[in-house]
């Protein structure tokens, strides 16, 4: 957010320095018309008034609109700079007193400075400082928008151009960092809202580039000159359309506004459709496409903001992230959109805030996605715990036990490994007497009381049925076997009866050391053969493996 208002105070700076008070006039172009003509015209006091120094839109005349400035007196001896801003769509010609004419556009790319996000007309040396400034506005296909003048000394200029290349260069820089950067976990996880938010906010970008002329200066991209009309249009719908999927999606329509997920994406689709026909090349689609572009952004807009307060008002969390981006965004383009109809007309950085506003958008959106894939990676990682966890137990089942293992085995850095094979003793007979839910409280205090022998490093896994397995790392033979004695203990000390009083639940350990040929498979093998050993002798012990020369007579501990 400080760098959203480090954004604004550039906009609101560069706004600020020293410009010189300047008065206009203006008229329609009428067949005939010439320089002369106009300034006769304009000293005889038959022109129209207005304000330059505030917005105004220029009315739209067949042939295009004279405009004359007149500077009044002024002491600056420097070179001045005349501009216009925001940049008209159209081109814009200054005469001077000496008959000489510059004609500029916003994607002109001929030689000569040109203006960063207006257009910049330097005037010569010879120029009298008092002299009126002759402009013809060319017609447009386009609505006129609101432009205002300004008439500044050449370092003046400079330090405005050079607030507001800073101001945009930043404000586009996070908006794509931030497409680039949901693009990416977009990829990693898989999910389309990244993907569709990350197309968003690149067409968002392209309409502020063209829209301020960033992408023609400094940008110096040639070849969209003559195409910013068709382009421009392009991105708007393209932008709706990718925000209604980004929306669906983020703010789980489905979930909280089942009934609006539909017409959202049907806007989508709708604005594709709209696309398509601008950029069909046949005129009565080109026609229809325009003549749909504007309803359907002012339907679009005020439908996602609907879907998005009834999601958010229903417990979805990311539409309160949608909200609180989205929203300034709305209310800025409505304050745009009654500027063009004339109001607001002393609020000219309305224009440029567009840049600041999508980069708080980015910003906010951004922050509601990293929450997002923070909720991914929860859920993920409960369904893991879910699928590696016996369900009684709370230990590792069979399958993540061995995956689990095997990754500790192939890291011993040379310290021994021992692994015990538990299987507890008449379990069958507690589940035949006592019933099965008996036999699962029995496993889950059984579980319980193994856990608290074994350190927190140690592998406990139940193994299925009554046999639970446990891989301890860093003990030799002698320690294992302590272990393993004290497992039998403490679960003997547990007094869970099996056929009334007269016996108790105990378990027979298996305890082998692995061998440096041995695999998980063959290391649980011989524990568990151990184990088979320990029933052998009388079970409620621990036993250690056989050495291979040994006969079948096992090694045992007292339990």
């Amino acid at each position: 957010m400080a760098l959203v208002l480090c954004l604004i105070g550039l906009l609101l700076a560069g706004s600020a320095s020293a410009a010189s008070s300047l008065t206009g006039s203006w008229r329609d172009v009428r067949e005939g018309d010439t320089p002369a003509k106009l300034l006769a015209e304009y000293h005889d006091g038959e022109l129209q008034r207005f304000d330059p120094n505030l917005l105004f839109r220029l009315p739209k005349g067949p042939l295009g609109t004279w405009v004359v400035l007149n500077p009044g007196t002024s002491p600056a001896k420097e070179q001045q700079v005349l501009s216009i801003y925001p940049p008209p769509l159209g081109m814009v010609t200054l005469y001077d007193q000496n008959g000489h004419n510059v004609s500029l556009t916003m994607d002109d790319f001929g030689q000569g400075p040109h203006g960063h996000g207006r257009l910049a007309f330097v005037l010569g040396r010879d120029v009298p400082i008092a002299a009126p400034l002759l402009l013809k506005f060319e017609p447009s296909a386009r609505i006129a928008a609101p432009v205002s003048f300004r008439l500044q000394d050449w370092n003046h200029y400079l330090g405005d151009d050079a607030h507001w290349l800073v101001f945009a260069s930043s404000s586009l820089a996070v908006m794509l960092a931030m497409a680039l950067m949901a693009l990416c976990f977009g990829l990693i996880l898989r999910d389309l809202t990244f993907v569709w938010y990350a197309a968003y906010l690149v067409c968002y970008a392209a309409i502020q580039g063209i829209q301020t002329g960033f992408v023609y200066h400094p940008m110096g991209m040639d070849w969209l000159a003559g195409l910013s009309i068709t382009v421009g249009s392009a991105a708007v719908a393209l932008s709706v359309a990718f925000a209604s999927l980004f929306m669906t999606r983020f703010c789980e329509l489905q979930r909280f506004a089942p009934l609006l997920r539909m017409p959202v994406l049907s806007l989508a689709v709708g604005m594709v459709a709209v696309v398509l026909m601008r950029c069909s090349q046949i005129p009565s689609l080109e026609g229809i496409g325009q003549l749909l572009v504007n309803p359907l952004l002012t339907l679009g807009a005020a439908l996602l903001l609907l879907a998005s307060v009834i999601a958010a008002v229903r417990g979805s969390r990311h539409a309160w992230f949608f909200l609180a981006g989205w929203t300034p965004l709305l209310v800025l383009t409505a304050m745009t959109s009654a500027q063009v109809n004339g109001a607001l007309p002393a609020l000219p950085w309305l224009n440029d805030a567009g840049l600041a506003a999508g980069a708080f958008e980015a910003i906010v959106l951004s922050f509601g996605l990293a929450d997002r894939a923070l909720l991914i990676r929860r859920d993920r990682d409960q369904v893991r715990v879910l699928a590696d966890r016996d369900s009684l137990t709370q230990l590792l089942n069979r399958r993540a036990w061995h995956e689990a293992a095997i990754v500790a085995m192939s890291d011993l850095g040379g310290r021994p490994q021992a692994l015990l094979f538990l299987d507890l003793d008449h379990f069958k007979k507690l589940n035949d007497k006592r019933g099965h839910a008996a036999g699962d409280e029995a496993l889950a205090a059984v579980a319980e009381a193994l856990r608290q022998e074994l350190r927190p490093g140690d592998l406990l896994g139940r193994y299925g049925g009554e046999e639970f397995v446990a891989l301890i790392d860093g003990a030799n033979a002698e320690e294992a076997l302590l272990v393993a004695t004290r497992m039998c203990r403490r679960v003997h000390r547990l007094e869970i009866p099996v056929d009334g009083d007269q016996l108790a639940l105990t378990v027979s350990i298996g305890v082998a050391i692995r061998r440096a040929t041995d695999s998980i498979d063959s290391l649980v093998a011989r524990a568990d053969q151990a184990m088979y050993d320990a029933k052998m002798a009388g079970r409620n012990r621990a036993c250690l493996q056989r050495r291979p020369e040994e006969p079948n007579v096992p090694r045992r501990m007292a339990g």
